[in-house]
């Protein structure tokens, strides 16, 4: 009978797929997450099921979209009915255990399906403090004797510490030596659809951007500077398992995945942190490897990718049953990366936890990406990828992108459809006056 490989699926907090130097990003240096890369798969166009943790999280879990878990918002607690990975890894004969962040409801010691490795206190705590506890407590298991395969979680914080450090930055330096630059999209569209705008000014769920109202350029270099110390923090934890890995000899056996829940706004379009559709928020690193079963150094920038598709490629390759999910395994395109693979993928956004009727999706093609929102002006962005990466021009305002932009709407709605997801499309209109959705910002207030 066939060995089943062990598990370990290790994930970040808030980590953009451009947050590694394997991406070519030369403001920070990732020596082990690069490794990573060098030994195995690396898919470049990955993104989040939603862009904000718990959603995201019962998403990766369970390979199912949140409008089908439950979870729109943070604080919602997945549909039981719905097995984790945990849950389909125990039965399948695996020892499951889980280390770090869950940041779902059913966090307490007794996660469903998995058992509970760490200090419920230090792991919900911040990255810098809680991550070193986290990996510790990750390599003592992976140090000790297994007599059945396991499957290993490893949920690391940072660099989900930056939005502690938006809303205290620290004073920037005099001069902007060694500084990140600006990215070229730092500019906000002035007809950036109203939804947006609204979300801008929100003073609670993901208010760190009415903390930037008064940032200068050298604040908000200082606070990329920040976001790449917290990445690189985090991949000193990701070096110490692998390292774990070689030590004990299990590196052979052990199949490793590496995402990250969501990514950062990296001040494109002068946003911060998550809950939007812009690529920076929604784009994470993807990493599969399995030496021997696995090629290495390869850099898969062609096939669409989703969070969704963590748990099928996970039991595809450890022949584990599941379910039927939404996400696909990646297996097939590895081992064939001539197969075509899904031709869109669609990521949904709830921003407003008192709000659950504002919702958005995004539905990405090859070459397009189309953004919908259920309220305000200019309810509708698409944008071509291929000729403007930055998210810069809104083709959706004009009248040489309306058969794309009919295309992508219908693509959506029947995809709603099929998934049974509640979601309205705004209706076609004309192509809407530029609006100005960016009056000036309250007054901040201490709300989370």
């Amino acid at each position: 009978m066939k060995k089943k490989p062990n598990i370990l699926f290790v994930f970040t907090d808030q980590q953009s797929a451009r947050a590694m130097s394997c991406a070519g990003n030369s403001h920070l240096y990732t020596p082990h997450m690069d490794a990573l890369a060098a030994s195995g798969v690396r898919f470049a166009q990955a993104y989040c099921a939603a862009p904000v943790c718990g959603p995201s999280r019962a998403s990766l879990t369970t390979g199912r979209l949140p409008h089908e878990t439950g979870v729109l918002v943070n604080d919602m607690t997945p549909d039981p009915t719905i097995a984790n990975m945990g849950e389909l890894f125990r039965q399948a004969g695996y020892y499951t255990a889980w280390s770090g962040r869950w940041h779902l409801p059913d966090h307490g010691p007794q996660l469903r399906g998995f058992e509970c490795l760490h200090d419920q206190e230090v792991a919900l705590g911040r990255g810098t403090i809680g991550d070193s506890h986290v990996t510790d407590v990750a390599i003592d298991f992976l140090q000790e004797q297994h007599e059945q395969p396991f499957f290993l979680g490893v949920s690391l914080c940072n660099p989900h510490d930056i939005c502690g450090w938006i809303r205290n930055p620290s004073v920037p330096p005099s001069n902007d030596a060694g500084l990140p630059p600006l990215p070229p999209n730092f500019a906000i569209d002035p007809e950036e659809s109203e939804f947006i705008g609204k979300c801008r000014r929100r003073t609670y769920y993901g208010d760190e951007g009415t903390h930037t109202w008064d940032w200068d350029e050298l604040q908000w270099r200082t606070y990329l500077d920040a976001y790449y110390r917290f990445t690189e923090e985090v991949d000193v934890q990701i070096g110490r398992l692998l390292h774990t890995l070689r030590t004990t000899g299990l590196e052979d056996d052990t199949l490793v995945l590496f995402t990250s829940d969501h990514g950062e706004g990296m001040a494109a379009h002068r946003w911060v942190v998550k809950l939007m559709l812009y690529e920076e928020p929604t784009r994470v690193p993807f990493i599969v490897r399995w030496p021997g079963h696995i090629p290495a150094a390869v850099v898969d920038d062609h096939h669409l990718v989703s969070g969704l598709d963590v748990l099928p490629t996970l039991c595809d390759w450890a022949g584990v049953d599941y379910p039927e999910v939404t996400g696909i395994s990646l297996r097939p395109l590895v081992e064939n990366p001539q197969q075509a693979g899904r031709p869109f993928l669609v990521s949904e956004l709830c921003p407003d936890t008192e709000d659950l009727e504002m919702q958005a999706r995004m539905l990405r093609t090859q070459r397009y990406k189309y953004l919908a929102f259920s309220e305000g002006q200019n309810p509708e962005m698409l944008f071509d990828l291929e000729e403007d990466p930055g998210e810069t021009r809104n083709l959706a305002l004009n009248a040489n992108g309306q058969q794309e932009l009919d295309r992508h709407r219908t693509l959506l709605q029947e995809w709603c459809i099929q998934t049974d997801d509640p979601f309205t499309l705004p209706a076609p209109r004309a192509h809407a006056a530029p609006t100005n959705p960016h009056p000036a910002p309250p007054a901040q207030s201490g709300s989370d």
